[in-house]
């Protein structure tokens, strides 16, 4: 499977800041090293070009970002100090996903190892999201005419908010997001298929949620491709996510999703969106399931 990766995925960020930055370098070598993705199969990209981001976000917050004029209550709601590596890095997981969404249309998969920046809007950011990187891969296939139609099916913890806002009046995208209730954003922007988890939600209640949902968003939607939002926070203990999901209950739900869009054909991107455990390398690791599972069941 080829996978979207650059160093520049990691920026400096101030001494215990909560984002986990350096998981994106650890993923990379824990898929090297355990032989799930040959060094050949690792495709660095540049930095996005500003005209795919425009078909997202505004040219006035672009242009905030390029010169570092976020004002204190904007940078506060992103959760991110601004630096030039910051906006790179951004630039670099959006050209990522672009990338891995051609990719995944000529192998039936592949991955970037970032994204799922779904908090962001067109004209902000908030919740660690610069850039929605998925939306712009979507714009960017649907400008082209490659596609018609993609599903975001997004299994972070936190409702994909900033997605479901740009695609809310866009057909070219069905939004499918299952989250934690009471979780962020406290305000939810609707999207077109959204499901609501109770703080505490286990393996069991879970799956057999996601199984009753799911199909109904596959229905609806008829994707061309599929953009898969793989957060690990639902894990229990995650300092951000309130379920209670098991070590075997990620993988079974990874399992699902990779499964069903196996044996139905449609093309699947993966991206990592969050995950908060109690260190950056125990993040990449749970995130390595999602890869061990795309390369058992697509070899």
């Amino acid at each position: 499977m080829r996978v979207s990766f650059s160093p520049g995925y990691s920026a400096p960020l101030p001494e215990r800041h909560p984002f986990p930055m350096s998981k994106f370098v650890a993923l990379h070598q824990i898929l090297l090293r355990e032989g799930l993705v040959r060094p050949e199969e690792v495709i660095e990209p540049y930095e996005a070009e500003w005209e795919d981001l425009l078909r997202v976000h505004t040219y006035e917050y672009l242009n905030s970002l390029k010169n570092g004029t976020l004002d204190p209550t904007e940078e506060r709601k992103l959760g991110l100090p601004w630096s030039k590596g910051l906006v790179r890095r951004s630039r670099l997981a959006a050209q990522g996903s672009i990338n891995a969404a051609f990719m995944a249309l000529e192998d039936g998969i592949a991955a970037n190892l970032a994204g799922g920046t779904h908090h962001a809007f067109p004209d902000h950011g908030e919740g660690f999201c610069v850039l929605n990187d998925v939306a712009i891969a979507i714009r960017r296939l649907a400008h082209e005419q490659i596609i018609k139609r993609a599903l975001v099916i997004d299994l972070d913890v936190h409702q994909g908010n900033g997605t479901a806002g740009i695609f809310s009046n866009d057909p070219t995208a069905y939004t499918f997001s299952m989250h934690g209730a009471r979780n962020y954003p406290f305000h939810k922007t609707p999207s077109s298929h959204d499901v609501e988890l109770p703080d505490g939600a286990n393996d069991d209640y879970y799956l057999s949620t996601l199984a009753t949902h799911l199909p109904l968003a596959l229905r609806e939607s008829q994707p061309d491709l599929v953009f898969y939002l793989g957060g690990v926070d639902p894990m229990a203990g995650d300092r951000f996510g309130r379920l209670s999901l098991t070590r075997d209950g990620l993988h079974k739900r990874d399992c699902y999703v990779l499964q069903t869009l196996h044996r139905l054909g449609i093309p699947a991107v993966l991206t990592l969106s969050g995950g908060y455990a109690k260190t950056p390398e125990m993040t990449a690791d749970l995130h390595a399931i999602t890869h061990r599972e795309a390369r058992r069941i697509y070899g």
